[in-house]
C-alpha cells in the first residue's frame, strides 16, 4: 500500500537544524526499509500559482487555494504494509520534523 504524509506548518519560519538532522535520520530509516517513495519539502503558499486550463485561453493566479494559518510545507510518499504501518510511521514522521502530519492512502 502507497500513502502521503504531509507536514502541516505554519507561518512561523521552518525546521531548525535539530529538526532537519531528525528529518534526515527519519529518511535514512524509510530508505533503509524500502519505504522511502518520495519526500521533499514545498514552498510556502505565498508563492503558489493557482493555474485553469479548462478553458481557452487558460487562466492563472497567484495565489493559494488555502488562506490559512496552515499549510502542507513537505511530504512523504511512502509503502507501507497496512494502514497502522502507515500510521506509526506517520507519527515517527511528526516527531521528526516537530510537526503535524496528514496521513492520506493513495488510489490506484
Amino acid at each position: 500500500m502507497r500513502f502521503l504524509l504531509m507536514v502541516i506548518d505554519t507561518t512561523s519560519p521552518s525546521a531548525s537544524g535539530d529538526e532537519l538532522a531528525a528529518i534526515d535520520a527519519f529518511n535514512q530509516q524509510l530508505t533503509d526499509n524500502n519505504q522511502l517513495l518520495l519526500a521533499v519539502g514545498i514552498a510556502d503558499p505565498g508563492k503558489s500559482l493557482i493555474v485553469d486550463g479548462r478553458q481557452t485561453p487558460a487562466s492563472s493566479a497567484q495565489e493559494s487555494l488555502f488562506s490559512g494559518p496552515d499549510y502542507h510545507s513537505g511530504f512523504w510518499f511512502i509503502s507501507a504494509e497496512s494502514v497502522d504501518e502507515a500510521q506509526e510511521l506517520a507519527k515517527q514522521g511528526s516527531k521528526a520534523c516537530n510537526r503535524k502530519v496528514e496521513l492520506r492512502p493513495l488510489l490506484g
